[in-house]
C-alpha cells in the first residue's frame, strides 16, 4: 500500500512537471502572424520567437533607441537588408523555409541579434 502511493505521488510529481514545462514555452506564431519587434540598448525584444516552417510572417520592427548598431536589420539566407529609422515601425515579410534557429541582426555581423525558432 505505501509503496503504491509513493508511486502515485511521483507520478503526479512528474506529470506536473511537465504541464510547467509546457506552460514555459511560448506558442508558435500563426500563418500570417505579425511579430512585433522593438530595438532596446539589449537589443532585439523579444528573442528568441517560435514561429512556423512553411508559414508567411511579418515582422514589424521599431528601433526605439540610437545606442546599439542596429540601425538595420539583416537576414542574410532570405536577401533582407533592412534600414530601420528610429522610433518607426518597418513591416518585413517573408517565409521560414528550414526548421532550427534563424538568427537575424545588425550589419555588423549580427553583434546585436536575435532568433527566430523555425519550428
Amino acid at each position: 500500500m505505501k509503496r503504491r502511493l509513493i508511486l502515485l505521488l511521483l507520478l503526479a510529481a512528474c506529470s506536473h512537471k511537465k504541464q510547467e514545462d509546457k506552460r514555459d514555452l511560448p506558442p508558435p506564431v500563426a500563418a500570417g502572424g505579425k511579430i512585433n519587434i522593438v530595438v532596446t540598448e539589449k537589443g532585439f525584444e523579444p528573442t528568441p520567437i517560435p514561429v512556423v516552417k512553411g508559414q508567411p510572417i511579418t515582422l514589424a520592427v521599431t528601433r526605439k533607441t540610437d545606442q546599439t548598431c542596429a540601425t538595420e536589420l539583416t537576414i542574410p539566407e532570405y536577401k533582407i537588408d533592412q534600414q530601420l529609422p528610429l522610433n518607426q515601425t518597418v513591416e518585413i515579410s517573408f517565409t521560414p523555409q528550414q526548421s532550427g534557429d534563424l538568427e537575424y541582426g545588425c550589419a555588423m555581423g549580427h553583434m546585436v541579434k536575435g532568433v527566430l525558432q523555425v519550428r
